[in-house]
């Protein structure tokens, strides 16, 4: 058939959680047999949100492929298993500046570039870019940003026209909004969805489908008042009330038919529902596993975001280990050696994190250090792998002003230096290494026993420095083990200590990898390893 295309909404608020309705409609559809793929589209102006604080927009997603892209393509890789690409994440700044390099090359020839029609036709041109690439039946187009906002205008126009040339059966629009509770009231109130959907009609754009966000169930009459108001079937006004967990969303959205409503309205007579058979396996372990560890996030970031991928990755890992984790964050800032012990309280294991720049990595170091003394079951990601590294050559190695060359400039032990096809880059937007790499894993490792005995694996980079493989041997001698190495440049990926309990540093993100039928092994381990240290001190 042809590709069909599903234009994702949201209105009255920002993040009701539209990524988490893309990744569940996305889901529903891939379980009936279609082939999906969800893209996002982002109306700020960075080309990408790699250069982007965390504090602004939370993690930054990397794909398989190297793009930086918006935290929401890992609730999309999560739900559905699918490999997103550069084609699934789209920025205004991307779009502009695509449009601006082709007049600058004569393509436009000599015409007065407009929004309408080349920055809206370089919209559309995007949008249907994936089902040119590979055979699809489904894309579902997420539109960032709320309606009304000034930025996305020129988004919004392009999936009206889009709507109209492809025709009712091909194009959908679904919108999702906010139904605020007044307590001193004690009502539901449902002006914000009508003037939203409404502020849509204005730019020409009729939604067929409403999901209507709420933390209090919404009764048959307010449905029917909002289908009466909007335009909409009182059969296509979905409810998305607050869930104990996102993994509940698609098994919600199931049950009132959202996928079914979509298939009918695109000409397409529904099978039975799926059973989502491993899906429901994986809620039912989740609400069997009734006892708590608590895994640290030693970080600078004081913000749930901007570790979504290590912490979903961690609950995923902990829910087919038999147990709830409670992921615990511990600002590195603040912990020195005298509270480290304090800090670190009550912990079954912790992951030292990954991020850029000075601050807060003497916290890292200690709380490595503090990991490697008492054999706790210690992850350091990226950044968090490189403090690792720094610890053990000032405390084991004797290196005392040993560091990385991201931190001193001027240490004369540079454990951690940069990568040699880094140092003549000057632009930070998308220079590092980033995307899948090859790691080739030692034969009698953790890391390898980890993985199943797969002795080549490939894995997602987001980085300018590496270990300095001058002081390998030093590393080797003294007990810090090179567990894994990129073949094709020789670089170490993986480093442990095989005599702790589980003391491991990657180079690489396993938490990009994770998914909820597919945990990732490292997780896996690491998880099972916090949950026999718990034990064997109960």
């Amino acid at each position: 058939m042809e590709t069909k295309y599903i234009f994702i909404t949201g209105g009255v608020a920002s993040s009701l959680g539209k990524g988490i309705i893309s990744a569940s409609l996305g889901k529903l559809l891939q379980a009936r047999g279609y082939q999906i793929t969800i893209q996002k589209f982002d109306p700020y102006i960075n080309i990408d949100p790699g250069t982007l604080n965390p504090y602004e927009h939370g993690e930054c997603y990397v794909t398989a492929d190297g793009m930086e892209t918006d935290l929401d393509l890992g609730h999309y890789e999560r739900f559905t298993g699918i490999e997103t690409t550069r084609d699934n994440s789209v920025t205004t700044g991307r779009i502009y500046l695509s449009v601006i390099e082709r007049e600058r090359r004569g393509d436009y020839l000599g015409k007065t570039i407009q929004v309408v029609p080349h920055i809206t036709d370089e919209i559309k041109r995007r949008i249907l870019l994936n089902a040119t690439k590979r055979p699809l039946d489904f894309v579902i187009t997420e539109i960032g940003g709320t309606i009304g906002d000034i930025e996305s205008q020129p988004f919004l126009e392009a999936i009206r026209q889009l709507r109209w040339e492809l025709g009712p059966t091909r194009a959908l629009n679904v919108h999702l909004t906010y139904v605020p509770y007044l307590a001193a009231a004690g009502e539901l109130k449902t002006k914000p969805t009508q003037t939203s959907v409404k502020q849509l009609q204005g730019l020409g754009i009729q939604p067929e489908v409403l999901v209507l966000r709420t933390e209090h169930t919404l009764n048959d009459e307010l449905r029917a008042k909002v289908a009466h108001f909007c335009n909409v079937g009182v059969e296509a006004v979905i409810q998305s009330q607050d869930l104990p967990s996102i993994y509940e969303v698609p098994v919600n959205m199931q049950h009132q038919g959202l996928d079914a409503i979509c298939l009918k309205k695109m000409g397409i007579e529904p099978a039975p529902a799926p059973e989502l058979g491993p899906w429901r396996n994986f809620l039912e372990r989740r609400k069997q596993a009734s006892e708590v560890i608590q895994i640290g996030l030693v970080g600078k970031y004081d913000l749930q975001d901007a570790y979504k991928s290590i912490i979903e990755s961690l609950a995923h890992a902990g829910t087919y280990n038999g147990y709830k984790v409670k992921a615990v964050f511990v600002n590195s800032e603040q912990i020195t050696h005298q509270n480290v012990a304090e800090k670190l309280a009550g912990l079954a294991g912790f992951v030292i994190c990954p991020g850029f720049g000075t601050r807060g990595i003497e916290g890292k170091i200690i709380a490595a250090e503090y990991g490697r003394t008492h054999d706790i079951p210690t992850f350091g990601i990226c950044l968090g792998m490189q403090m690792m590294v720094v610890e053990f050559a000032r405390n084991v190695l004797g290196y005392k002003d040993a560091n990385s060359s991201e931190m001193d400039a001027s240490t004369p032990h540079n454990v951690i230096d940069m990568m040699e096809e880094q140092k003549n880059i000057t632009q930070m937007g998308g220079t590092m290494r980033l995307g899948a790499y090859e790691c080739e894993l030692v034969k009698g490792s953790r890391v390898r026993e980890a993985y199943g005995e797969i002795s080549l694996i490939k894995e997602r980079h987001r980085h300018r420095y590496e270990f300095n493989n001058a002081y390998l041997k030093e590393f080797e001698a003294k007990g810090m083990k090179c567990a894994g190495i990129n073949p094709a440049a020789n670089l170490v990926e993986i480093v442990e200590i095989p005599e702790q309990r589980w003391y491991i540093g990657t180079q690489f993100h396993p938490e990009y990898s994770s998914t909820v039928l597919h945990p990732h092994p490292l997780f896996m381990s690491f998880v099972k390893a916090c949950t026999e240290s718990k034990s064997s001190k109960s």
